[in-house]
């Protein structure tokens, strides 16, 4: 009995080689549907419409040609099981050996802007999956193929029935991924499509949580050299390597940290970044301006950074920074000059923000042991008319403007956090300390060494002040205004603080805890 192989595609690449090797090669039958039929029969191939192998014709504009006993019962029966083979036998149901299906494009075309609700639904596939999933489970006995790219290696195995039984085993494993992946992102559509009256409904936390990621690429290693890694999801639609190594786990996460950072500025902005926390950021009305104050605050820290900036990258501050070493320089733009002075330093990891500065992200998933936390993208900045002046001196224009400023970073800075500012400008970051006043300690220390004078700067806490100490610490370091969410239990003390030393004082009651 010859050997039957179903062939129905949406993605045509290199199927007439495979389908030509099929025949030539190991005395294939070729079965096809549609389109994929037409392309065979045009190439001289040997080919038989499904219509005329069930014996039923395709209907309802193609909905309806492959769910059929002849197709199911020829992909399922189990060549072990005498009663199974008699039922095909029974009922001229013929075996089917090889099944070679790639599914409508259903995530391509939803990812098209505007696309109509009708035309998406109709991008569904539903007799591929079905075909898929019954010859994935029987893969002891069925080939199946999802995917062109394993067109070479199944041909290769088919020289040793030894090497097919294990391949067989990884290709059933693809077909349950890819299966999986194309339900849940049919899944994400229809919640985005949804309209429920329930406003909880729409929260975006479904009682069930599926993610399902394509992976981009294979990393050299993770945090460390002994960690192995990989990168999913769609991170390149976002960024354009222009040069440079390949991209490290540790360059990903800093420049997803860069990128939030710079979103929260408008004027000509820098940041300098070292291990996602900010080092140093400055606003001026130049980049070349916004670079000297930004790296002004820590000149050893940015050693192996990262740096972005929010506008076009000129000859002249790539030639500033190229007097340094760092890892990464993000821009939406460079100016051919600043590509020819910074394209001297292969190594450098040069990236283009393709879809703007300050990417969205609706959620943030972290995993724990045994899950996944889920959670809002801390997005949300507060307004300045909403927050409260809770000592007896009002902040002066020029420290609103600076308190702002420090706000916007110190939101980016890992919890607990400090930072001391004046206009727009960091002069002292201090970062992940276990007490808030060592962090206020730390960046009074880092403003010495840079030699920036605190007398007349602001300090931002992304979170409350628990004590008093952390805002004596930063009065006796020079700062004369503070903003912080406020909600401690000895806020009466730390108000009372501010007001003996003349210092203002802003409560947001928004935190920004970065964990």
């Amino acid at each position: 009995m010859a050997k039957l192989a179903l062939l129905s595609v949406s993605d045509k690449t290199g199927l007439v080689e495979f389908a030509s090797a099929l025949v030539r090669d190991h005395g294939y039958q070729l079965l096809s549907t549609g389109g994929t039929a037409k392309l065979l029969a045009g190439k001289g191939l040997p080919v038989t419409e499904v219509s005329q192998h069930t014996g039923f014709p395709e209907m309802m504009e193609g909905r309806v040609k492959t769910l059929h006993p002849k197709i199911h019962g020829g992909l399922l029966c189990r060549r072990d099981k005498p009663d199974h083979l008699a039922a095909a036998e029974k009922h001229g149901i013929s075996l089917i050996d090889l099944v070679v299906v790639n599914l409508y494009p259903f995530e391509e075309t939803v990812a098209r802007p505007h696309v109509e609700f009708e035309e998406a639904i109709e991008n569904i596939d539903i007799g591929g999956p079905s075909m898929l999933r019954s010859a994935a489970k029987n893969h002891a006995s069925v080939t199946v193929v999802c995917d062109p790219s394993d067109y070479g290696a199944v041909l290769a195995a088919m020289k040793d029935p030894t090497a097919l039984t294990g391949l067989r085993r990884q290709l059933a494993l693809k077909v349950f991924q890819r299966t999986g992946s194309y339900d849940t992102a049919i899944a994400a559509y229809l919640a985005q499509q949804a309209e429920a009256p329930d406003l909880a409904a729409l929260s975006g936390f479904p009682e069930k949580l599926t993610l399902s990621y394509k992976k981009a690429q294979s990393l050299r290693y993770g945090e460390n050299p002994h960690q192995q890694a990989a990168l999913y999801g769609t991170f390149h639609e976002h960024f354009e390597q222009l040069q440079g190594k390949e991209l490290s786990y540790n360059n990903i996460l800093d420049i997803t940290s860069a990128t939030y950072l710079i979103g929260e500025f408008e004027r000509p902005t820098v940041a300098i970044l070292k291990h996602t926390n900010p080092c140093g950021v400055a606003s001026a009305d130049t980049l070349e301006d916004a670079w000297g104050k930004a790296y002004a605050t820590d000149r050893q820290a940015p050693f192996g950074g990262i740096i972005i900036v929010n506008q076009t990258m000129g000859e002249a501050l790539a030639r500033t920074i190229s007097e340094i070493f760092t890892e990464v320089i993000i821009a939406p733009r460079f100016s051919p000059e600043a590509l020819a002075v910074l394209g001297a330093r292969k190594n450098l990891r040069l990236m283009i923000a393709k879809r703007g500065l300050g990417a969205e992200s609706l959620q943030e998933i972290r995993s724990v042991i045994g899950g996944v936390l889920l959670q809002d993208r801390d997005h949300v900045l507060g307004n300045r008319a909403d927050f409260k002046v809770v000592t007896k001196r009002q902040p002066t224009p020029e420290e609103w403007a600076a308190m702002i400023f420090g706000w916007k970073v110190c939101k980016h800075v890992k919890s607990n956090a400090i930072v001391y500012v004046r206009g727009e400008q960091t002069l002292g970051v201090g970062a992940g300390q276990m007490a808030r006043v060592d962090s206020s300690r730390i960046a009074v220390w880092k403003a010495g060494e840079a030699r920036l004078d605190l007398k007349g700067s602001v300090v931002a806490s992304e979170a409350l002040f628990p004590f008093a100490d952390g805002l004596i610490a930063a009065a006796d370091a020079g700062a004369t205004c503070a903003i912080q969410p406020g909600g401690s239990v000895r806020d009466a003390e730390v108000i009372a603080a501010a007001d003996a030393r003349g210092m203002a004082m802003v409560f947001t009651e928004i935190r920004h805890f970065k964990h």
